[in-house]
């Protein structure tokens, strides 16, 4: 059995985390979702956990990063062509996102990303296929 990802994330304000992903085209699942929490669908086995930070406290005994300040994960997702790595960050800073960095083309691969309103970070990369050994 293939194992399944669960990224789990503190955000500020759940509505307004949920407005900007369903912008980007991510989709939730209802049944993992209430008024301090909700399970974004990225993929059939990868989920991101968006929950409150008062929600987030019951699962850690540690502080809360402040992800304006200082970096606690980078999520990076594949894409299927540097089109689609350009579309999905031009989507987030039409839905309030914001970039740390331009687009780097490394020939075999092509990255940019972008920050959510809690500041994130949220890597986008293509690789050719052909240059990766199978």
């Amino acid at each position: 059995m293939g194992r399944k990802i669960f990224v789990n994330l503190p955000i500020k304000n759940l509505d307004q985390s949920v407005e900007f992903f369903t912008q980007l085209g991510f989709s939730f699942n209802p049944q993992f979702t209430d008024e301090t929490a909700t399970c974004m669908v990225v993929s059939d086995d990868i989920f991101v956990m968006l929950l409150t930070e008062e929600k987030f406290k019951m699962f850690t005994p540690k502080a809360i990063c402040d992800a304006t300040k200082s970096t606690e994960v980078l999520v990076c997702l594949s894409c299927d062509n540097r089109e689609e790595v350009d579309t999905m960050v031009s989507k987030a800073l039409d839905a309030g996102g914001t970039t740390y960095s331009d687009p780097q083309n490394h020939g075999f691969m092509y990255a940019h990303g972008f920050q959510d309103p809690d500041g994130h970070i949220w890597e986008l990369m293509y690789m050719d296929p052909s240059t990766v050994d199978q």
